[in-house]
This record gives structure tokens, C-alpha cells and sequence, in this order.
């Protein structure tokens, strides 16, 4: 049988999702503290990767075991009260035995925070940058993206992809509790897609990167050639997308 989980997490002290080699990781603890409790050993297969320091409003993952889960708020409530405070589980539920947290997944979501003013109480979930930044501009450069589906000069390089083709549905600038937030929404995203896209975005926002640069970077396909990754701090995974009639048990 098979399992969604819907987890939360803070990813400051976490070596991203992906378990590796003496590093702690979400996804590790999470096995860890699942196997522990269902006596079971656990692997779990995640919507995607997020790298060290990166947060997630909303992660799925999936597992298999032979035994249906009788209880499963019971089970939710004794994984949060195993899990440290930066991990959350809020759903655990049972979908077809062909359905996958990761190639199901329609289209993903995330924000990067910019804190303008500086705010310890933001030290780990924005990034602070005191220059000034025309929004305007940025989201004019956002814009853009819209008009391609190759993103090669956004991906970190040597990246063990096939293609670099991605379908962007939004990408926009808002102001949120004064804060700068770049949201963006798409069917893939590349390795470092995300961060590399708010640096070019950014150096628009100071003037130094002009509207036909930018585009002339996507076109290039060249990392080199585009902005900064901006850190890893200010970003989150937001939302991940289903078709759930399709996956979940009578759905």
C-alpha cells in the first residue's frame, strides 16, 4: 500500500531534503523517526530536492508498506511529538499504488523573500538587501519568461538533465508585509533555477542588467553569463500541484 505524506519545514539546520553522507537532512530524520514508529524500515520518495537551507511550505513524499494505517491522525500526532520543531507532518493518506510524489506532481510553486530593511527576526527566512530595487523594471524582466521554455543560462551547471525545457504559468514581484517577494510557478524547475533567475532579476532591479540584456542571457544559454544565485535562506517551496482524482484511494 501506498502513502502520501504533507510536510512542512524549516530548513536552516538541514543539509536541503535529499539524505547524504554525514549530513543531517529532512528527509533522513523523517525515515528515521517513520521506521521507528512503524517498526518498519522506511524509504521515502520525495516531490523533489531542496538544498541546504531552503524551507518548504508544502513538501509531499511517498512510501510503501504491506499494512494499512488504521489510525492515521494517531500516527500524525506521534510523528510530531518524535519530530524536532522545524519538521512538520500535517497530512498522512493513502493513494493508488502507481501514484508518485514526484512524477505526478503537475506544477510547483515558490517565493523568495527580500527583507529592505534589516530585521533579525528574518535572519534565516529572507534575504536582506538594503540597495534599492525597481520593481518595475524586475517585473517587466519577469515577464519575459513567459515568452521561453529553455532556461539553460538559469541551471546550475553540469546538471544531469535531459532537457532544459520548463513551462513557466507565473512570475511576478509583490510587496508582502514589506517585504519584496518574487513568486514564480511552473510544470519543472531546473537545479538552482529558482535563486539564479531572482540574482539576474535583482541586478535588473539595480540597473546594471537592461531589459534586452536579459533577455539576450536566456537566449545565450549560458550561466555565465546571467546574475548571482541569490542564498538559499530566503527561499520556499509553496505548493505542489496534483491531479488528485487520478491518485487518491476512490478518488
Amino acid at each position: 500500500m501506498r502513502y502520501f505524506l504533507e510536510i512542512s519545514y524549516l530548513g536552516t539546520n538541514y543539509h536541503g531534503w535529499q539524505i547524504q553522507p554525514n549530513s543531517i537532512t529532512i528527509q533522513g530524520v523523517l525515515e528515521d523517526c517513520i521506521s521507528k514508529l512503524l517498526k518498519l524500515k522506511i524509504k521515502l520518495v520525495g516531490a523533489g530536492r531542496t538544498d541546504t537551507g531552503v524551507h518548504a511550505n508544502q513538501m509531499f513524499a511517498h512510501f510503501d508498506i504491506d499494512d494499512k494505517i488504521n489510525d492515521t491522525d494517531q500516527m500524525i500526532y506521534k510523528l510530531n511529538s518524535f519530530l524536532p520543531h522545524e519538521i512538520v507532518v500535517k497530512k498522512i493518506f493513502q493513494v493508488n499504488n502507481k501514484a508518485h510524489a514526484r512524477f505526478d506532481a503537475i506544477c510547483r510553486s515558490y517565493e523568495y523573500f527580500i527583507s529592505t530593511e534589516k530585521n533579525p527576526f528574518e535572519l534565516n527566512k529572507s534575504y536582506y538587501l538594503k540597495n534599492k530595487l525597481d520593481l518595475k523594471k524586475m517585473n517587466e524582466c519577469a515577464n519575459l519568461l513567459f515568452n521561453y521554455v529553455d532556461f539553460k543560462s538559469f541551471s546550475k551547471s553540469k546538471s544531469d538533465v535531459k532537457t532544459y525545457n520548463c513551462k513557466i504559468f507565473k512570475a511576478s514581484w509583490e510587496i508582502i508585509e514589506g517585504k519584496l517577494c518574487f513568486k514564480i510557478k511552473a510544470d519543472r524547475f531546473l537545479r538552482n533555477m529558482v535563486r539564479a533567475i531572482v540574482g539576474t532579476l535583482i541586478e535588473v532591479g539595480l540597473g546594471t542588467i537592461s531589459k534586452d540584456d536579459f533577455e539576450k542571457i536566456i537566449n545565450e544559454r549560458d550561466r555565465k553569463l546571467a546574475g548571482y544565485s541569490v542564498p538559499a535562506h530566503g527561499l520556499f517551496l509553496k505548493e505542489i500541484n496534483y491531479n488528485w482524482d487520478e491518485i487518491l484511494v476512490n478518488g
